[in-house]
């Protein structure tokens, strides 16, 4: 069974290596690249045509929002998981807007990623609780 690629995008290196350790953990997902530079996300998800990106929001001079604009402009048709420190419905609100699949707040990172990734896989929109006051909830 092919496993699921996954395009890592947030500028905290540490970040990266977190989730990635994460999602390599289990034999279901492949993390083809890990990627701090936000001017290099979309022509790499562009080259690579993941099934998932999971993007950081706030990266500096281009934020995840507006990537993820660019690459739905672009043609991309991977699913897109927000994990972001705001834990706030406008930038939720932004994010979903922009072509996002699920917002995952990463204070919630262990508990939320996986079902985010497994309710985006089943063309479902995710949103961590803390943003809904109530368990983590698929749509």
């Amino acid at each position: 069974m092919p496993r699921t690629t996954v395009v890592l995008a947030d500028d905290n290196c540490s970040v990266l290596a977190h989730v990635g350790h994460m999602l390599e953990r289990d034999n279901i997902y492949q993390v083809v690249a890990a990627i701090s530079d936000p001017t290099a996300i979309v022509r790499e998800c562009l080259q690579l045509r993941p099934n998932i990106i999971v993007l950081d929001i706030s990266m500096g001079e281009l934020s995840g929002i507006d990537v993820a604009r660019q690459l739905r402009d672009s043609g991309s048709t991977a699913k897109i998981v927000f994990l972001t420190v705001h834990d706030d419905t406008d930038y939720m609100n932004a994010a979903i807007g922009a072509g996002g699949s699920a917002y995952v707040v990463k204070s919630r990172l262990s508990l939320d990623l996986f079902s985010a990734i497994n309710a985006v896989l089943a063309g479902k929109v995710f949103v961590s609780a803390s943003l809904l006051n109530e368990p983590s909830t698929q749509v």
